[in-house]
């Protein structure tokens, strides 16, 4: 039993980290944060995990139901997160920009929730892994073994995002408005792509191309 317990929690584990990648969103949180102080960036990264961590237990309990019950697919939550990732890179991208020449200062904003724990922590991916985990479980046991697996990748990803802080110091406002603008241009991109899978498994779906190739087939016959 408790073998079987620790393996799910590893399995877990290794299925989400790679997906949630926290270093990829500690840049983007670097970037987003580099001109707040030390207690606000701190205070951004711990809400920005209990966000995550809230999320994907919400879906880890009742994702299924939830889904069902707003007729929500994966492809469309992969839609939805590129664009809101493409979205908040546009902004980064042109962070700074103004036909005056002068640069305001930026407003403050909370990003806590968006985009840094939906959906670069707790994405499209991370949603599809929970819920398959969620699947697979037969008891109680078994989705407290997954929460605890989630826990696990959360704790890591909020150490990796506290480290950002030593980054800062060493790019200075330069490099942080460098980094701010090379970011907003990886951000588009990766919103992209979420949109164009999303797409494309859309046009996978057998519900919709079931009729298609069928109505090529009977034309075919006919």
């Amino acid at each position: 039993m408790l073998i079987d317990w620790l393996t799910t929690i590893l399995a877990t584990f290794a299925g989400l980290l790679p997906i949630v990648n926290p270093f990829s969103t500690a840049a983007v949180f670097l970037a987003l944060t580099g001109r707040l102080s030390d207690e606000d960036r701190q205070r951004q990264a711990r809400l920005a995990c209990l966000y995550a961590t809230g999320v994907l237990l919400v879906f880890l309990f009742a994702g299924a139901l939830i889904m069902r019950f707003f007729g929500i697919s994966i492809p469309a939550l992969r839609i939805a997160g590129g664009l809101i990732v493409a979205r908040v890179g546009f902004g980064m991208l042109m962070a700074g920009d103004s036909d005056s020449g002068a640069e305001a200062p930026a407003p403050r904003r909370d990003i806590a929730f968006t985009p840094l724990a939906v959906p670069m922590l707790s994405g499209p991916g991370s949603i599809a892994v929970t819920i398959g985990m969620a699947a697979g479980a037969e008891a109680w046991l078994d989705y407290l073994a997954v929460a605890a697996g989630i826990a696990l990748v959360v704790l890591v990803s909020w150490g990796v995002l506290r480290s950002a802080r030593t980054v800062n110091r060493m790019l200075g406002e330069s490099g942080i408005d460098a980094l701010t603008r090379i970011m907003g241009f990886l951000l588009v991109c990766i919103g992209i792509q979420f949109i164009v899978i999303g797409i494309f498994e859309v046009l996978a779906d057998p519900q919709l191309l079931g009729p298609i190739l069928d109505a090529a087939s009977s034309v075919r016959s006919g």
